[in-house]
This record gives C-alpha cells, structure tokens and sequence, in this order.
C-alpha cells in the first residue's frame, strides 16, 4: 500500500510541478487536484513515511490555489499578434512569446473585395465570437445580421479551396494553413470568392536570397525557430495526441512551429522555380544544400528536416538540367541528406546523429508527434478499469 501511494504522489508531484503555471485556465483539473489532495491528507496519519512528500505536495498545493484565488487585476498584457496572419517581414520582426487559450491576439478578416478588418480576440475564441467583432467593426445592424444576409466566416487557400466554418468551431487561427486566409461573407457571395491577387500572381522570387550568404541565413532560421520552439510547453505535445481537436487552445505554439516547418518546405521549392535562368537556379540549389548543412551543424533539426524534404518535392526532384549542372561535391552530400532523412527502419539514421548532439537544439517535430501518437493509439489508457500508469 505504501508503494502504490508514493508511486501515486510522485505521479502527482510532478504533474503539479509542470503544469502549475498553466492550471488556473482548466478549473477542473484543479479540482481533481484538490480532491485528491484531501484524499492524501486523511492518510497522514496512517503513513507515515510519506511526511516528505506530503509536504512538498501542501507548498505545490498552496501555490496553485494562490494564483488561482488572486483577484488582484492581472497586468495589461500585450496582444499578440499571429506572425502567418502578417506579411512576413512583420513576422521576422516581432519577439516570440508563448500563446495561451485566454491570450488576446490581433487577426486579420477579409471581405470579398479584399479589404480587410484587424479585430482583437481571444485565441481560444469560437466563430461566433470573431464574426461578432468583424460584425462591431462593420457596424452591421441586429436586424440585418438576423436575416439571411448574416456573415458567416470561410477559410481560403491560395488554391481557392474554401469551407464554411461553423459557429461553435474554436481556435480557428491555430487550424489555418499557411496560405489559408480567414474572410467574412454573407452566404449569397460566397461563390464568388477567390484568393488574394498577391497569391494567385505569379511574382519575382526574394531577391535578397541570391545576395545574402549561406551562413547568414541558416543563422536567422535557426535563431527564428529557437524562439517559436522555447515558447512550447511539454505538455502541448501530450494535449496535441490526446484531445485531438479539443485541444487546440492548449496546442497554439506547437502547431505554429508545425506551420513554419511547411513554410519552409514551401519556400525552398518556391524560390526554385522562380529561378528563370538554369545557372541561377543551380546556383541557388547549391546555396539551399549548404543552408541545410549550416543548419545540421546549428543542431537546427526543424530547418534542416525542411529544407532537405522541400528539395526532394517532385516538381524540384525533376528538374534533371539544374541537378546536372550542380557539382559532384553537392550531389554527394544531399545524398547523405537523404540518408538522414530517410524514414527506413523508424528514422534509425537520424535517431543516432540526433542521440549523439548535446543540447540546446531542435528537433525534428513531426517524428516526436508520430512516436507519442503511436504509444497512445498502440496501448490502452485504462487496464481492467484502473489508469494504466506505465503508458502515461
């Protein structure tokens, strides 16, 4: 009995001590906390070896409820803006802060002639609640909002692909693609939407690519992604697997990363193909290996990863004159590249160089989400109707 009840503790403990920052946004889980708490403390007396871990529990305890009771105002907190909703050099600009459920963000809405409105909303925020400020900000009348002449709020690609979202759908700024827009319509234009010029126009690659040096850029990605990866919490990974949808609010800054991972991915290739002339685009081809290569050495997984799977996109992969004209010293070493990337016998390539690295450094996401999905789909969470604690 004593085993199994400090075994419990320890569990306990160290799920107060990870997660006490963030408790005061899920009542029910303080709650249980509490319960279990009161539980514990009618044992004092039974076990008496467990007066240490009792303890550290009461002080852990007692914080949580501190912060939780404080009705002191909170300080004005500055509202966050969602770097995909901005053009991207605002994006380089801003400082990474961790996002939270009851975080205010700023967000763009576009109309169907695409102008615009920023609106000020929570991140946890149903659409109910952003079309009610999109609403505010267009000074609809009650009246007209009631009738069929409503807004209703649509995801747009770049592709043109749209989906009506629906009113009790939350966090819908974590869900959005990374050329997804969110525009505000009523149901008789909604045929007649279509993407913004600027991504249906075929424009001129980034200039600035071509002048800056290798080096230089893999030091600002590796520098970008280190402050989107130190604002995850543990435990967004755990609420990523497990509630799935649901746990979206509590996913924010996992899954901004997860969309920069493909941001990447898209611009390697982008850039590419928007090389006109086949000695430009060799040239940048070599600069974009040894980018990846900076960033391995940087212990930058994330770019790395991004960089290696955008060129081995097919509409790159068949570009057969500019891998040719690329010298044998390159070619040599995307394909230890390839090697590292490649998936063959569960990633064990790349789980070695990875095994061999001290931190700091960032890992490649996705491969953590696959092996945290497949030990939560592949074992139970209860066993005969107890938590099955070697899982968790």
């Amino acid at each position: 009995g004593l085993r199994r009840k400090r075994a419990v503790l320890a569990v306990l403990l160290h799920f107060l001590e990870t997660y006490k920052g963030l408790l005061q946004e899920e009542e029910s889980a303080g709650k249980v906390i509490k319960e279990l708490y009161l539980l514990i403390m009618k044992d004092t007396s039974l076990y008496h070896d467990l007066e240490d871990e009792i303890l550290k529990l009461h002080q852990l305890v007692e914080t949580v409820e501190l912060r939780v009771a404080d009705e002191t105002p909170p300080p004005s907190k500055q509202v966050k803006p969602l770097f995909r909703h901005f053009r991207r050099i605002d994006s380089c600009l801003q400082t990474r802060v961790a996002f939270r459920g009851s975080d205010e963000i700023f967000c763009r809405v576009y109309m169907p002639d695409h102008s615009y409105v920023t609106i000020r909303s929570r991140l946890s925020a149903s659409v109910q609640d952003i079309l009610a400020s999109v609403t505010e900000k267009l000074q609809y009348s009650e009246e007209q909002s009631a009738r069929e002449d409503a807004l209703i709020l649509v995801t747009m690609a770049s592709s043109g692909e749209k989906a009506v979202l629906q009113p009790s759908e939350e966090c819908v700024f974590t869900t959005l693609g990374i050329n997804s827009h969110l525009f505000a319509c009523t149901r008789d234009t909604f045929d007649s939407l279509v993407p913004l010029p600027e991504e249906i126009q075929v424009v001129p690659g980034d200039t600035e690519i071509h002048r800056a040096e290798p080096e230089e850029i893999a030091n600002h990605l590796t520098a970008f992604h280190w402050e989107l990866f130190r604002c995850i919490h543990e435990l967004e990974f755990v609420d990523y697997v497990f509630h799935g949808e649901r746990g979206r609010r509590e996913t924010a800054n996992l899954e901004l990363l997860l969309q920069r991972c493909s941001e990447v991915q898209h611009w390697v290739g982008t850039e590419l193909l928007l090389c006109e002339s086949l000695g430009k685009r060799a040239h940048l081809l070599k600069k974009l290996i040894k980018i990846a290569a900076i960033c391995k050495q940087n212990q930058d997984m994330l770019s790395f990863y991004a960089i290696v799977i955008g060129l081995n996109n097919a509409a790159i992969s068949r570009l057969r004159l500019t891998w040719e004209k690329l010298p044998g010293k390159f070619k040599n070493l995307f394909r230890k590249f390839e090697n590292l990337t490649d998936p063959c016998r569960n990633h064990k390539t790349y789980r070695e160089v990875l095994a061999k690295m001290k931190p700091p450094l960032i890992p490649f996401l996705p491969l953590i989400l696959k092996d945290l999905t497949f030990l939560h789909e592949g074992s139970k969470t209860l066993v005969d109707g107890l938590v099955n604690v070697e899982k968790l």
